[in-house]
């Protein structure tokens, strides 16, 4: 945790892009934008890229400002030499040598000599051209770097657009899951509660039916015990069968085989019969 009177970085950025988006929009609103660091880090680079122009183009102005002042000074100078010792006034001079004196003068306050002499406008010039050179480099990086936080901007502010769709489209998927969920649920809790009903309603029908005589052999209960019975019966049945057709491939000229295939004819004729009983006294429909 920072120290008590120490803000965060990310706050302090926080804080000077907020005031620098306030003086830039002025009465304007300030466009809505996420709050994270990514997104303050970018605008603080393009405000840094922003007072860093303002910060030259203010110290240029207060050059040419002083530079002015320098040659309204010494204009007023040469000015005064001119009237006192040859009497020429600016008044007095043609018109285009005025333009002239114009020119060269609006010329030396552009280039910034030190004086009207050739040397100085030569070197002045080359100056200035190796200035506007370095200067036009200057912007065009800055331009660059500003279109390239510009381009980081608009893909975050996309990204985060996205997400939000996505967000909302999970969202909306989680509540109709949920939804379904609870009609499952409410479902499952109907059927259970109407499952313990009908094994109620079963219960009390059976009573009745027993208490107004009904033979007890014929209730669910008794018929399901039946049926297990039936099929333990037939189980058993199936080992003898295979047992008599293994008979059936013996030679018909051994008198021994014979008399074991009539027993076991016998036996399973005697099986037969009592499952034939016990399935006609099973009864299979109750009205």
């Amino acid at each position: 945790m920072a120290a008590a009177g120490v803000r965060d970085p990310f706050e302090e950025k926080l804080i000077r892009v907020t005031l620098w988006l306030k003086k830039l929009y002025g009465d304007m609103p300030v466009p809505r934008y996420e709050v994270n660091e990514r997104t303050v880090d970018i605008l603080h680079e393009v405000m840094e890229c922003n007072e860093e122009r303002d910060r030259d183009v203010s110290l240029l102005i207060e050059d040419m400002k002083d530079q002015a002042t320098k040659y309204e000074g010494e204009a007023k100078y040469w000015q005064d030499i001119l009237e006192e010792s040859l009497g020429l006034s600016v008044d007095c001079l043609s018109q285009e040598a005025t333009t002239d004196l114009n020119d060269l003068v609006e010329s030396a306050m552009a280039l910034e000599v030190e004086d009207t002499s050739l040397t100085s406008f030569y070197s002045a010039i080359n100056y200035m051209a190796s200035e506007l050179f370095k200067t036009k480099s200057k912007n065009q990086e800055m331009e660059l770097k500003l279109k390239t936080l510009t381009k980081k901007l608009t893909s975050t502010l996309m990204m985060e657009k996205q997400l939000e769709e996505d967000i909302k489209k999970i969202t909306e998927s989680q509540e109709a899951e949920n939804a379904k969920a609870a009609s499952r649920s409410k479902n499952l809790i109907f059927l259970e509660k109407k499952s313990e009903d009908l094994k109620i309603r079963v219960k009390d029908a059976e009573k009745q039916l027993i208490a107004t005589g009904l033979d007890q052999s014929l209730t669910h209960e008794a018929l399901v015990k039946l049926s297990e019975e039936l099929a333990a019966l037939q189980e058993n049945l199936k080992p003898l069968k295979k047992e008599v057709e293994s008979y059936h491939d013996l030679p018909p000229s051994i008198a021994l085989a014979r008399v074991m295939v009539e027993e076991a004819r016998n036996e399973l004729k005697a099986l037969d019969e009592e499952l034939s009983r016990q399935i006609e006294a099973v009864p299979f429909e109750l009205t």
